[in-house]
């Protein structure tokens, strides 16, 4: 079986495509009605206005119900290890899991208000989305090395580690230098006085997102559970999450029940 068929290994695998699709089909659709400029928009600039406003907002509601599927494996993957061979808070996993819903539910915002129409929910949703999502990747980071050696390797925990140190420090510049920017046109020039301030933000802001892209794409080795049927082993507070999961990847998963068996043995990467 090819590594990225094996258990869920979809789920992130499905995030990462669609939110890296989402921006760079946006950017391109904007660039080719002239609706931006060529070096370093704002991500939210590519899907300001029609028609890559309706690409953008499309795509970027499915990449956060995406996300939040993933979100939740990854919580019952933790919560799974843990009763094996503990390490993680319970409390800790269950933080890290909902700050990601708050962070899924900020790209709902940006994609439903775009920043030309209703630009101060967009601009809220937008901080909501980086700033909960830089605390999930730091989380989750904390968690990984908590659960070492089971769950991942150390070298897997560095990497993770990684993304959220550069998702960290670029979030900063990205607000920082956004509060600066008083030009609200998606079109600049060189000689605006707030043209320095516009680029660090939207190159911080570009910096960021590809980091929760690279993150999630490290999902992948712990994604390798397995589909069993007949029963369904879920708690009734799971089944609206089972319902999301479900009716964001395939039809037929209404059609039958499905058991999610984690890996009953981790791997000692010490």
């Amino acid at each position: 079986m090819l590594w990225f068929m094996e258990g869920i290994c979809f789920l992130p695998i499905s995030l990462v495509i669609m939110s890296s699709s989402t921006f760079i089909v946006s950017y391109l659709i904007a660039l080719f009605e002239h609706d931006v400029d060529v070096i370093f928009p704002y991500i939210s600039d590519t899907g300001a206005e029609p028609p890559e406003s309706c690409v953008f907002g499309l795509m970027t509601v499915i990449t956060a119900f995406a996300g939040m599927a993933t979100m939740y494996a990854r919580y019952k993957f933790v919560e799974k290890l843990n009763e094996k061979a503990g390490g993680v808070p319970p409390a800790l996993n269950q933080a890290a899991f909902w700050i990601g819903m708050l962070s899924c539910l900020g790209m709902c915002f940006v994609a439903t208000f775009q920043e030309t129409t209703i630009t101060a929910v967009h601009d809220a949703g937008a901080i909501l989305f980086f700033v909960s999502g830089v605390l999930y990747t730091i989380l989750q980071s904390i968690i990984s090395y908590k659960a070492f050696p089971y769950g991942c390797s150390l070298a897997l925990c560095r990497v993770r580690t990684g993304m959220a140190t550069i998702a960290f420090l670029a979030v900063f510049p990205t607000v920082v230098c956004a509060i600066f920017v008083t030009q609200t046109t998606l079109h600049r020039k060189t000689e605006d006085e707030d043209n320095v301030f516009h680029l660090v933000s939207a190159v911080s802001e570009w910096i960021v997102a590809f980091s929760f892209i690279l993150f999630f794409f490290t999902y992948i080795h712990d994604f390798k559970v397995s589909f069993q049927s007949p029963l369904c082993h879920c708690g009734e507070n799971d089944f609206p999450f089972l319902l999301l999961y479900l009716s964001y990847f395939s039809l037929s998963c209404f059609l039958q029940k499905f058991t999610l068996k984690l890996r009953t043995q981790f791997v000692d990467y010490s």
